[in-house]
């Protein structure tokens, strides 16, 4: 241990060995950074001794910090990366009083439920992306709804890219509506694609960050990815297709319709947007909500609502999403 810490004052003591020594360096974390934030965050105090470590504070705690420590563990064991964000969603997800005999007694162990792209192997990180992820392979219509860095968007490429990689599907098409909020598309430089790539740019990301970027650029040519905006789906059927519509909420009731009814055999559709951020004109109905509504209970599409326990950006995300959309606010 590189850094000292003053011990809690408690009574109850967990104790975990690791096989492993070779690993411990990455659990451990830059100037052990990782258990300190354990520690931060469960108010526990951890001591290592060659490859035993003691979580020493409150039973509950102590308990999370173990089982915390145990998954980062078999993370690595299993060849995956750990950084700053699994910490943190592994601690949130340990105290979820929902998880109870559904992921708490095995966080513990690296989930089975993942996505593999030719970058990186994606694991859930919050409580919510577990069956997300579930829907993502499974359903054929699925809506994934809340607040953004909750993964709705770069779980759904990620999913997306797995099956056009394993050739389930041949094509990917990413859209958005290119919805102004409060500046105006006409005004900006440059042709159309010009115009509405910055607001495509969420899907770029997610893409690059999956695939590399020669690929990338490789199938967008081919037509193998199309990205574009929703108004360029109008008169298609999209067959063996994994279609994303994203920031949904700024669709109206004809467009998601429209987008809807492009579903075409052995296709998958996966429409993203948080509820809470619509920015269309006037007082229009969300598009997002009224199909959610319609469609409830259809055989095949599956309603995923996040929340801010589920953002895995920075913490703090989570506590902003908080303040603007919590019960005080």
């Amino acid at each position: 241990m590189d850094q000292e810490r003053a011990p809690v004052s408690t009574s109850h003591y967990e104790d975990i060995a690791f096989d492993d020594t070779n690993l411990l360096g990455a659990l451990f974390g830059q100037f052990d950074q990782n258990l300190v934030a354990i520690e931060n965050r469960l108010g526990v105090y951890i001591s290592a001794r060659g490859n035993q470590l003691r979580i020493e504070g409150d039973s509950e705690m102590a308990g999370r910090a173990r089982d915390v420590l145990s998954g980062l563990y078999d993370r690595l064991a299993k060849g995956q990366e750990i950084d700053a964000g699994a910490v943190e969603a592994l601690i949130s997800m340990s105290s979820e009083p929902t998880l109870d005999g559904i992921i708490r007694k095995d966080i513990s162990k690296a989930p089975n439920v993942m996505i593999r792209t030719r970058k990186k192997t994606i694991v859930p990180r919050s409580a919510n992306q577990l069956p997300y992820m579930q829907a993502l392979a499974r359903d054929d219509i699925i809506f994934a709804l809340g607040p953004a860095g909750t993964g709705k968007t770069y779980l759904a490429v990620a999913q997306a890219v797995s099956q056009l990689i394993s050739g389930s599907v041949d094509r990917l098409i990413l859209s958005r509506p290119a919805v102004e909020a409060g500046e105006r598309l006409g005004f900006l430089p440059g042709d159309m694609k010009e115009k509405v790539d910055p607001y495509l740019r969420p899907l770029y990301d997610a893409l690059y960050d999956t695939l590399p970027a020669e690929q990338v650029e490789r199938r967008i040519a081919s037509g193998e990815i199309e990205i574009a905006p929703l108004a360029f789906m109008r008169g298609r059927t999209l067959a063996d297709a994994f279609v994303i519509l994203d920031e949904a909420q700024n669709t109206t009731q004809a467009q998601i319709k429209m987008f809807l009814t492009r579903f075409g055999m052995n296709s998958r559709m996966v429409i993203c947007g948080d509820p809470k951020q619509v920015d269309l004109p006037g007082n229009q109905m969300s598009g997002l909500a009224d199909a959610v509504d319609r469609l409830d209970g259809i055989e095949g599409v599956s309603a995923i609502r996040f929340n801010s326990g589920d953002v895995v950006r920075h913490p703090i995300v989570g506590k902003i999403v908080d303040a603007y959309e919590g019960p005080g606010a």
